[in-house]
């Protein structure tokens, strides 16, 4: 079999793909991948092919719009410089895609995107399978307490607004490719086609989802690679030194003040009589100031490190947000933006830990939050989960097996044109 796998994003969003990839590869079968630039060597470094696919994604974060979403006052507001950011690279993925899965036996999709890769599968008439790291689709179980047929209608909403903004970037793709128009959305089509979901995250996070859909979209809990670092040792050292730190960490997410957030983390550390493990991913910490209580690393193994830590802290990503859950330690979310706050919420209804926006933090807030996660019904609750949590080999296995089985009996999508 020979399997692309098209999918853009931070770290976060790669990494699962490629650790199905990896188990592919492993299988015997051909595996392509098509990442943003700046992945291209995390990629090649687990031993898969990969070509640059669309803009810099690192870059996108730093951008106004992503930053500013959540204060926007008026929706309409975001139309056109969200259209811009949605579809920007859009032809050249399109090209790179299909140049790439030539021949291919299967295509499978991040969760950014699709539509992109629908139009490619379906221009070569192969089966396209989607990987889903947030629940994607219309349902009403994503956010607590609120009514189901609210959430559905709200959702189908947002979808229509991201139609509208992708529709003349597709439509030109369709054109190019020598496809038939179409008045369905590309999400409309995937979901019509019975092409495969899979949703890389556990069920338990939202119950009665499982039950709402049905098998095409199949829970299989996050996939990892749980790659070791360089700097594995010197962590593994420092922890042994002396009582279990609380990890902070904020992902691809870029630190505004890296001095001022050290200074408060050791402060409020220091109140609570804690060590503090600081990861700090693609922020530059190197001219902060050393505080006797604080490791600064660049890189972590969250699967590795987390069970050895008193809590978590993290921007709530679904990689980060799971591998806590797994090591069985109470979590803090400071989430930034994008689906971070639907994990936050999740986070405090399972009482597992606690939630708040990174810009509404003081060391106040943060001591507050953290003595609450560290009481020991937190603990409890968090070792508890951590027991119904899917193995991170399972996850992965299981999802190449619904691959594999996706090519011996999938379906093609097919547009007839209106």
């Amino acid at each position: 079999m020979k399997a692309v796998l098209a999918v853009h994003g931070t770290r976060g969003d790669v990494e699962p793909c490629a650790a199905v990839g990896v188990e592919l590869q492993r299988r015997g079968h051909d595996v392509r991948m098509a990442v943003p630039p700046n992945l291209i060597g995390f990629v090649e470094a687990v031993g898969l092919t990969a070509v640059p696919y669309g803009p810099d994604s690192h870059a996108q974060l730093d951008e106004e719009i992503f930053r500013s979403f959540w204060r926007i006052q008026n929706p309409l507001g975001i139309l056109r410089p969200g259209a811009e950011s949605l579809t920007r690279g859009w032809a050249e993925m399109s090209k790179t895609l299909v140049s790439l899965a030539e021949g291919a036996d299967l295509i499978v999709s991040g969760q950014t995107y699709q539509g992109v890769v629908a139009n490619v599968a379906e221009y070569y008439g192969i089966p396209m399978a989607a990987m889903h790291h947030f629940p994607h689709r219309v349902n009403g179980h994503i956010v607590p307490y609120v009514p189901a047929p609210l959430i559905r209608s709200t959702m189908r909403a947002l979808y229509g607004m991201y139609w509208w903004m992708t529709k003349d970037a597709e439509d030109t793709q369709r054109r190019e490719l020598g496809l038939p128009k179409t008045w369905r959305s590309s999400a409309r089509r995937i979901i019509d086609s019975g092409a495969l979901e899979i949703q890389a995250y556990d069920a338990v996070y939202f119950p009665g989802l499982a039950d709402e859909w049905d098998s095409r979209r199949p829970f299989v809990g996050q996939l990892t690679l749980g790659l070791p670092t360089a700097t594995d040792d010197a962590v593994a050292s420092w922890i042994a030194q002396g009582t279990p730190p609380i990890y902070f960490g904020f992902g691809s997410m870029r630190v505004e003040s890296p001095a001022d957030t050290v200074a408060m983390i050791s402060d409020v550390c220091a109140q609570l009589g804690e060590r503090a493990l600081i990861c700090a991913g693609v922020t530059n910490f190197d001219d902060v100031p050393h505080r006797d209580n604080v490791l600064v690393v660049r890189e972590v193994n969250h699967a590795a490190v987390f069970p050895s830590c008193r809590a978590v802290v993290h921007h709530g990503g679904a990689g980060t947000t799971a591998a806590g859950m797994r090591a069985g330690v109470p979590t803090l979310v400071l989430w930034i933006g994008a689906e971070q706050p639907a994990w936050a919420i999740q986070v405090q209804i399972l009482q597992v830990g606690k939630a708040r926006r990174l810009a509404s933090v003081t060391a106040k807030s943060l001591l507050k939050d953290l003595r609450t996660i560290l009481a020991p019904e937190y603990v409890t609750r968090s070792r508890q989960m951590a027991a119904s949590m899917t193995p991170a080999e399972v996850s992965v296995s299981t999802t190449a097996d619904l691959l594999e089985n996706a090519v011996r009996h999938g379906r093609v999508t097919i547009e007839h044109g209106i």
